[in-house]
């Protein structure tokens, strides 16, 4: 129901203000009281493709920006939003664990556990897209010997994806795992320009995507958030079928891509929007590898 984006990204919006603004403890806990009853995003949105989704990456920064601000300058905020009888725990979850919020804390540095997306898709159809990829390479398919595809999945990409019958918009296609694995079988990829216009209408996306279905798995259920592991079977048109199960997607931590991955989705990403050339990326690029010795980086992204 709850978008984590949204909620989630408000408190480590104003944690991260905060910090900078080298605020003291009793401020950086009023500051978490103010975004945490900021904190919100609701999954609704996907029902019919309304912006929603890229309103709530803006709203937790700008809110976290504000909760932080407002607390160097006095303004008191719930002291247990986290685990009060009604703070967010309570209100956003049946199963909140206290504990795990200073699990290591000081030790364990999440940014070293972080994720890079290698599809341009919703995270829950990373790991059956990774799937069936590897399997169509080993076993040498193409799309035209499919003729059917079980993703087993866990019940977090069923709550996410399973409303997503028939993508309408480019949107809801990011959230649709039958397009998904559509654009994998058929280009080999799901990047950013493969979600379009042209491939929304593409009787062949479009037949692959009836073929595809999706089952709770309960290995992976119990794996996930843990890990996000992937199961698809395969169904061929000459008879039989293949299986492929993958411990975690590409891009995982434990799968990490290398810097000649992450440099190329740099500049796909900044190419796709005309937001830099590839000339200041290749300058952007070697300085960000070079970062711990920036005196600072407020002009980072401006030539020198």
């Amino acid at each position: 129901m709850f978008h984590t984006t949204g909620t989630a990204g408000t408190l480590a919006a104003a944690a991260g203000v905060a910090r900078v603004l080298k605020l003291g403890a009793r401020q950086m806990q009023h500051c978490l009281g103010s975004a945490g009853t900021q904190a919100a995003g609701l999954w609704q949105f996907l029902r019919d493709a309304a912006d929603s989704k890229q309103l709530h990456t803006a709203k937790a920064a700008a809110n976290g920006l504000l909760s932080a601000y407002i607390a160097r300058g006095g303004f008191t905020g719930a002291s247990e939003i986290l685990t009060g009888a009604q703070g967010m725990s309570a209100g956003m979850s049946s199963d909140a664990d206290p504990a795990r919020l200073t699990d290591r804390l000081g030790v364990r540095w999440a940014i070293q556990e972080t994720s890079f997306k290698v599809h341009a898709s919703c995270r829950h159809t990373h790991p059956a897209a990774d799937a069936l990829l590897q399997l169509m390479r080993e076993h040498r398919l193409g799309p035209d010997d499919i003729s059917s595809v079980t993703a087993h999945v866990h019940q977090g990409a069923l709550d996410v994806l399973g409303p997503v019958t028939d993508p309408q918009t480019i949107h809801q296609a990011k959230f649709s795992m039958g397009f998904v694995l559509a654009l994998i079988a058929l280009y080999g990829r799901a990047g950013l320009s493969d979600f379009s216009e042209a491939t929304l209408r593409d009787p062949r996306v479009r037949a692959f995507h009836d073929n595809v279905r999706m089952v709770l798995d309960p290995e992976i259920d119990a794996a996930y958030p843990e890990r996000w592991m992937g199961r698809v079977t395969v169904t061929v048109r000459q008879g039989g079928s293949f299986e492929k199960r993958i411990t975690c997607p590409a891009g995982d931590p434990e799968q990490p891509l290398t810097r000649a991955d992450l440099e190329q989705k740099a500049r796909r990403l900044a190419a796709y929007a005309g937001g830099a050339s590839d000339e200041e990326m290749t300058s952007v690029i070697a300085r960000i590898w070079r970062l711990s010795d920036e005196p600072h980086v407020r002009h980072l992204l401006t030539k020198r």
